[in-house]
């Protein structure tokens, strides 16, 4: 477990892109961010294998891997920002998650991150927009894709639970290990029900920087804030 402390750096990523907002100042843009944080010890409050728990959202989730606490962490979150952007109805949103997530990031992708779009976000090519970004300012990304067979993954395989949170192999095990829990944080923060098929679509893209983070020891990268700054603050034809 040496080096675990790492898996913060998609929070420290939301913190950098928060400072990186307060030195820029820009100008007609609302930014909400949030840095989900579980220390995955043994304990009396731990969860087990099995147990079942129930979402923010309503989605009943069975516990497949007490180590895939990272997507149990952000998706309580993404839901509450669902409901905050249904709310107050914001123009135009669009919705990143960041975080260390999976080994087979690394198997998949080198030292790249990996950028996954929802339907809406697919429409509007947000990931080739940010990876084109990231192209200029050194900061690259491989874009992978959410397929129907990664949601059906997931699916309760009884009649106890809604969704799989994981199952009992590690992800760089896994086929498909990057793109399965992409798609968790679709289902059970209820963004699955604002695709494209909805009234209501809401522009998702999920970011894994477990391979681009950078290494330990050494220095970390700072992936992704270079190229969400490039792509959302600096004026457009530096973009």
């Amino acid at each position: 477990m040496a080096g675990m402390h790492r898996d913060k750096c998609g929070a420290a990523a939301v913190a950098g892109f928060f400072q990186t907002l307060e030195l820029l100042k820009p100008k007609g843009l609302r930014v909400f961010g949030a840095m989900p944080m579980v220390r995955n010890s043994i304990g009396p409050d731990m969860y087990v294998a099995d147990e079942l728990i129930t979402a923010r959202s309503g989605v009943r989730v069975r516990v497949g891997n007490t180590d895939a606490e990272g997507r149990m962490e952000m998706v309580d979150r993404l839901c509450y920002f669902k409901e905050k952007i249904l709310r107050e109805q914001h123009t135009n949103p669009q919705f990143f998650t960041i975080a260390t997530l999976t080994g087979h990031a690394c198997l998949a992708a080198g030292e790249y991150s990996i950028i996954m779009d929802n339907g809406p976000a697919r429409e509007k090519q947000l990931s080739r927009r940010i990876q084109e970004a990231g192209e200029k300012i050194g900061d690259p990304f491989e874009v992978s894709s959410i397929r129907r067979e990664d949601y059906e993954f997931n699916r309760g395989k009884s009649e106890y639970e809604d969704i799989l949170q994981c199952n009992n192999l590690p992800s760089s095990r896994t086929p498909r290990g990057h793109q399965i829990p992409a798609a968790f944080l679709v289902q059970v923060s209820g963004l699955e029900k604002h695709g494209l098929d909805s009234d209501k679509p809401i522009c998702f893209s999920h970011i894994d920087i477990a391979a681009s983070s950078g290494p330990f020891p050494g220095i970390p990268s700072g992936a992704p804030v270079p190229s969400l700054a490039l792509h959302y603050l600096l004026p457009r034809e530096l973009v």
